[in-house]
């Protein structure tokens, strides 16, 4: 094997040990990345409509109030209370179907499936109101009790994904824990390999060197010849038993031509 091969082995198994650990830090980083990333999807998405549709409640809520509030003093309803009617119906349901099609946690699909059996009467009820069919004991036997249940509803969802949210940061937390664990075993692993071969390999190439350049100073000792025992430079010990042999040989040369002439 040239001694080019075995350099170009020893950095390429340098590279490969740089490789796997890039490769693998790469892979868990963005598999953590990403499991981080799950958790705020869907429950972070469910979390926001609730609150969305607690907050269009309290506007349906004040709409009615101040509907009932006009009417019991026979005044005309203001066009804010009205505008705000609208506002949080609208918002409401928009809300309503989009939590629908973001079911993810266990008992959430029951509480989806009781606001959605609820909130059609609810609705029901803010229409009757709005249209002056509803009372002061409409409001309070009727109305307060739907808005109650509806928002008790909510608040399961949002607590039931809050939940979700806790425990899996906690799976996630054990997997980057786990991850670290695996990062610092691979690093350990590859480090020992690149001090083994950092120890080994300039010992594999330089032994080869080594014994070629003892080699030439007993072969410079049989021929008579002598080259300074300070010089601890291998190949510098050989390019000059390499030029003492080629001036030996063109001396003996010399003499053999002048013999002839």
């Amino acid at each position: 094997m040239t001694i080019k091969k075995k350099l170009s082995l020893g950095l390429g198994f340098l590279f490969f040990i740089i490789f796997v650990l890039t490769a693998f830090c790469s892979y868990y980083i963005g598999k953590l990345s990403q499991e981080a990333g799950n958790i705020l999807q869907d429950n972070y998405k469910s979390l926001v409509y609730s609150k969305n549709m607690i907050s269009s409640l309290g506007n349906l809520r004040t709409a009615v109030s101040g509907i009932i509030f006009s009417q019991s003093e026979n005044k005309q309803t203001s066009p804010y209370y009205l505008q705000l009617f609208e506002k949080g119906r609208t918002e409401f349901e928009k809300n309503l179907r989009a939590e629908n099609n973001n079911i993810t946690e266990i008992h959430e699909k029951e509480y989806v499936e009781a606001i959605n059996k609820d909130v059609d009467m609810f609705l029901r009820l803010c229409q009757q109101i709005k249209a002056g069919s509803g009372n002061i004991a409409t409001y309070f036997n009727e109305f307060q009790p739907a808005f109650e249940q509806l928002t008790q509803s909510i608040d399961n969802i949002h607590d039931v994904n809050m939940q979700a949210v806790v425990r899996k940061s906690q799976v996630t937390k054990h997997d980057a824990a786990r991850t670290i664990d695996y990062m610092v075993v691979i690093g350990v692993f590859c480090l020992i390999l690149a001090f083994g071969y950092f120890f080994y390999f300039p010992f594999y190439i330089s032994n080869s060197i080594s014994y070629l350049a003892d080699k030439m100073r007993q072969l410079l000792n049989k021929m008579g010849l002598t080259i300074d025992n300070k010089i601890k430079d291998e190949l510098f010990v050989i390019l000059q038993a390499i030029n003492l042999i080629e001036n030996r040989q063109f001396g003996e040369n010399k003499e053999k031509n002048q013999a002839v002439t």
